[in-house]
């Protein structure tokens, strides 16, 4: 049999034999006619699906289409950036605003590594996720596929283009990513900051010991010359921090408002000075002002009340100090 005897065979039952039950004999023309179009047409909508999810895939490479996740799907990525809080206002913020309006946003993630196909790995869009997952939904995504590298260059850039991230945020994040082996030049992209700015973010996250800073929270509306400054007491300070973070009180106070007592902690209060005392001369006129801090004393004379008297006294204090009785001292 030809190879079109046996094509043909396939739509005109020839290598059976013909059914003596069936009904008016068909005409082969419009049978084979109607079933080779209908083949056609099938051909053609796989051929069409066929490239519909071509594209589909590529664009999903491309990070270019919005697709839902269910949140158990998605890890966190090895480097965080932000504290956790437990009273966090903004972030119940968040959660009533996805509930009533919808997740206007979609976080990006990319593939993760490992056997599981359905694991992704979340970039930035933390708070996002939080807030999806606590309303039991799915949550929007972009799939994007990131080396390590450029994960962490996208999670940096997101909080920093929303101006999101604490300066002590930014230093932990700078301090962890280095811990975890990435080169500055990369850090310096995730956090769009200059070498020598990063060496006093990583810097500060190295003296202050990371239960102080987490105790503390994000503290949003410090900079960095209170972190500096306590990070410059935190090593013979360490006892007294601690002391701080442990009293009763401290988990009421905000972020903020830790820090500032912390930091009042390891800083030495200064003696309040005395008001100074004022010495006249026979005629009543301000000859001289005594200033009393601490365990200093300063006479200030006004030469022109009394010309030399500080000169002859100077000369005199050997002779006054032993009338004062200096030996017995």
């Amino acid at each position: 049999m030809s190879r079109k005897d046996t094509v043909n065979s396939l739509f005109f039952n020839k290598l059976g034999a013909p059914n003596p039950a069936a009904g008016a004999e068909k005409n082969p023309e419009r049978v084979r006619s109607g079933a080779v179009s209908a083949m056609g047409a099938s051909l053609q909508e796989m051929s069409e699906n066929a490239k519909v999810a071509s594209r589909l895939q590529e664009q999903l490479a491309a990070g270019n289409v919005v697709i839902e996740l269910d949140p158990d799907q998605i890890v966190d990525s090895s480097v965080s950036d932000r504290i956790a809080i437990e009273n966090d206002p903004v972030f119940d913020e968040l959660v009533a605003s996805i509930a009533k309006h919808g997740q206007q946003v979609p976080i990006l993630v990319r593939p993760a590594s490992g056997e599981r196909q359905d694991r992704y790995q979340i970039a930035y869009g933390r708070r996002r996720l939080r807030a999806v997952a606590k309303l039991g939904r799915k949550v929007k995504a972009i799939v994007r596929s990131l080396t390590d590298d450029e994960l962490v260059i996208a999670q940096g850039k997101e909080n920093l283009d929303r101006q999101d991230l604490s300066f002590v945020e930014k230093a932990l994040f700078a301090w962890r990513l280095e811990e975890a082996g990435y080169q500055r030049d990369i850090i310096c992209a995730a956090l769009s900051t200059e070498k020598a700015d990063l060496s006093r973010y990583i810097s500060v996250a190295r003296r202050i010991p990371e239960e102080i800073i987490r105790a503390i929270g994000p503290a949003p509306r410090a900079g960095r010359a209170r972190w500096l400054a306590l990070a410059d007491r935190a090593e013979s300070a360490g006892a007294k921090m601690r002391k701080a973070v442990a009293d009763q009180s401290f988990p009421s106070l905000a972020s903020d408002e830790r820090l500032q007592k912390v930091l009042a902690s390891v800083t030495e209060k200064q003696a309040k000075p005395r008001a100074p005392q004022v010495w006249k001369d026979p005629r009543g006129r301000k000859a001289a002002q005594i200033e009393q801090s601490g365990k200093t004393t300063r006479i200030v004379f006004d030469e022109r009340i009394v010309p030399d008297f500080a000169s002859y006294l100077a000369s005199r204090l050997g002779e006054l100090f032993e009338e004062f009785g200096g030996k017995d001292r």
